[in-house]
């Protein structure tokens, strides 16, 4: 069967006479040292090269030289290689965060703008061929999955920013034809670039894992058409004054347990939100219903014939001052509403969205919609069967019904047992019930503990690990936080910290796209971020204010240091696959009873070898004396010569400071040292 790439590279490589043209790329995306006659390093130490040449050759080079004939890519790398390990895998992942359309961003043209289609008819903005070049060198760092923030097609209604979010999906089942590159013309689909990308990712040994958002749509759904009552409808002159209503006997940002349940029913902004919902349009009259959907603007329509539109969605936490999701709206899931609320509401009431029918995990209503749950059910397995995806995190899982989210773990794993599970829960309290019910990792709080280094949280972090059942992401940083080199400490706490979440006891590093380059201006402003958070990069910048998940954005990838993490994590690629097994097993983790407030100091054992971490977290020089008498207990080793594998300030050497009982380590400001004994 030929490859998609194969495909690819026929069409690039015959066009190589339309490329002498005026297009650049990043050195990073150069990794896989291209030398093409064409290529000419610039002043800005950019690339100038010929694009189709670059591509094609890429292709050759990399990915079909390497590539098995006999093989079909475009299935999960656990079923390729035949190679189930009960989720496994993820224990050993090295994950990257790609939103594809900001990762293979680039003002090729240098024309001081990120086009959509530049003066030679190229698009600036990320696609799937463009990623390809950028793959090689997330290899070389060790990464092994790339996570996708969501690439199917969404929606630019109440868009926020120059292109609206990504996770106001319209269609599961179409990708974004804005992630479709022109260099392949109409010889291509969106569809067959996306399953080249995910063979080029499978040839290289990466997994691909997706963002599935299945409790949301956008407010102007593909889905709305033949199913307006799958969604929540409100009077469209009241849209203005819809918002959360505020319950005046209950605190702020509180969560919607049942004993709350009395007074949100009984407060008067909630009776006057209430009133705000209506029944769906082909309820209320079938006949004109049916004449207006099938035209281009039946939402225009809708509004102006029903005076109905679509409600947008809010925070399931009672009293969050956060604004309506304009951009969204939720699922219906049930035809009746929320079993423990009936008695609370009157039996005419329409189905509304309140703190109860958005948690529909805790309150469920008696009638499933069972088509509804036909549709998500199956969202996975078409990718699955499509593009061989190896897992997925969901969305708002904890909001689904239990019954749906079994329906959808059932339908993935009967294809791939090996398919992983990513639970968007951020609170270790919830960990295990993410276990219970079928998850195999979760996002975690990383971006929170790590961040708060001085208060002792990120010690706190990194020895909590081995408490839970499920690994976590080790993370700085997400798509929704600050950078790590905008928080304090700047770029030595982000290199710092990035390498040292490479060795944390059972949990799957996490790089967020930008990150290795020490980007400091934040995808969104989500979690644990302020306003302020918008203005880290200079007011002349392209990008000044700018949020990649709304806005045309392009890494910085031409930073000075960008080369900086990248060898630092090429470094210990090696060692970590070496250890890995020790790492996430915590019978094999020794913690040092230090009560010096700066630094970090752990080890594996496996053998009769130690690995010791120690890591310092302040702006200043430390000496540090400690024993490290548990380990030499558990390996039987005292000798006093070891090997000083890793510094972020020195090369690889002997390591003599080792005595009977214990260790010296002199650290710099924000430095990791890995010593082996």
């Amino acid at each position: 069967m030929k490859l998609n790439l194969e495909k690819l590279y026929d069409i690039l490589n015959k066009k190589t006479e339309q490329g002498h043209i005026n297009y650049v790329v990043p050195d990073l995306w150069n990794a896989w040292d291209y030398q093409g006659d064409e290529i000419r390093r610039l002043p800005s130490q950019e690339f100038l090269v010929n694009p189709y040449k670059f591509y094609s050759r890429l292709i050759k080079d990399i990915y079909l030289e390497f590539a098995d004939k006999r093989r079909n890519y475009l299935k999960s790398l656990s079923s390729i290689h035949k190679d189930h390990k009960n989720h496994h895998w993820l224990l050993e992942s090295v994950v990257y965060s790609s939103h594809i359309r900001t990762s293979a961003s680039w003002d090729h043209d240098r024309s001081f703008s990120l086009d959509i289609s530049n003066f030679d008819g190229l698009k600036e903005t990320g696609t799937f061929i463009k990623m390809l070049a950028y793959l090689p060198t997330l290899k070389r760092m060790g990464i092994n999955s790339i996570y996708l923030l969501p690439i199917t097609k969404y929606s630019t209604q109440h868009k926020k920013g120059e292109l609206g979010s990504p996770y106001a999906v319209r269609s599961f089942f179409d990708l974004d034809e804005n992630l479709k590159d022109p260099m392949t013309d109409d010889q291509m689909t969106i569809d067959d670039e996306f399953k080249a990308f995910v063979e080029a990712c499978h040839i290289l040994d990466m997994r691909v894992i997706i963002d599935v958002i299945p409790r949301t749509n956008a407010v102007n759904s593909d889905f709305i058409r033949e199913h307006p009552e799958w969604f929540y409808w409100i009077k469209a002159d009241e849209l203005t004054n819809y918002h959360s209503p505020h319950v005046e006997t209950i605190g702020e940002t509180i969560a919607p347990k049942e004993e709350y349940l009395k007074d949100v029913f009984e407060s008067k902004n909630v009776k006057k939100h209430l009133a705000m919902f209506q029944k769906n349009p082909k309820e209320q009259d079938p006949e004109l219903y049916n004449i207006i959907k099938d035209k281009e603007n039946y939402l225009d329509l809708i509004k102006e014939k029903f005076n109905l539109v679509v409600a947008p969605a809010f925070s399931d936490w009672i009293n969050d001052p956060q604004p309506p999701w304009s951009d969204v709206t939720f699922f219906r899931f049930y035809f009746d509403h929320p079993a423990v609320s009936q008695k609370y509401i009157d039996k005419d009431q329409a189905p509304y969205i309140l703190y109860d029918s958005i948690k529909t995990n805790l309150y469920p209503g008696k009638k499933p919609n069972k088509e509804l749950f036909d549709m998500i059910k199956n969202i996975i397995p078409y990718f699955q069967t499509n593009y061989g995806i190896d897992g997925a995190r969901i969305d708002m899982g904890h909001a689904l019904p239990n019954e749906l989210l079994k329906m959808i773990m059932a339908e993935a794993r009967a294809i791939d047992p090996d398919f992983g599970f990513i639970a968007e829960e951020l609170d270790p309290s919830h960990f295990e019930q993410a276990n219970e019910k079928g998850y195999n990792a979760v996002v975690g709080n990383g971006f929170w503990m790590e961040a708060r280094y001085e208060e002792q949280k990120l010690k706190e972090y990194i020895f909590s690990s081995h408490k839970y059942t499920l690994p976590m992401f080790a993370s700085i940083e997400t798509h929704d936080t600050p950078r790590a080199a905008s928080r304090k400490g700047g770029i030595e706490f982000a290199r710092m910290i990035t390498v040292l979440n490479m060795f944390v006891p059972k949990m799957m590093p996490f790089i967020n796209s930008g990150q290795e380059v020490y980007e400091v201006q934040p995808m969104n402003l989500g979690l644990d971020a302020t306003e302020q958070d918008l203005y880290h990069l200079d007011s002349n910048d392209l990008f000044y204010k700018k949020l990649a998940l709304f806005d045309k954005f392009a890494l910085h990838y031409m930073n000075p240091n960008r080369w900086e993490l990248f060898d630092h994590l090429k470094g210990i690629v090696d060692l970590r696959k070496e250890w890995i097994e020790a790492m996430i097993d915590p019978n094999h983790l020794i913690r040092f009873n230090i009560s010096n407030n700066h630094t970090i100091e752990y080890a594996f054992a496996k053998d009769n070898e130690g690995l010791i971490i120690v890591a310092n977290t302040s702006n200043h020089e430390i000496h540090h004396n400690f024993s490290i008498q548990p380990l030499r207990l558990m390996i039987n080793k005292n000798d006093h010569q070891g090997d000083l594998l890793y510094s972020t300030y020195e090369l690889p050497r002997d390591y003599e400071h080792l005595y009977d009982e214990s260790i010296y380590v002199h650290l710099q400001a924000f430095e990791v040292k890995i010593i082996k004994i």
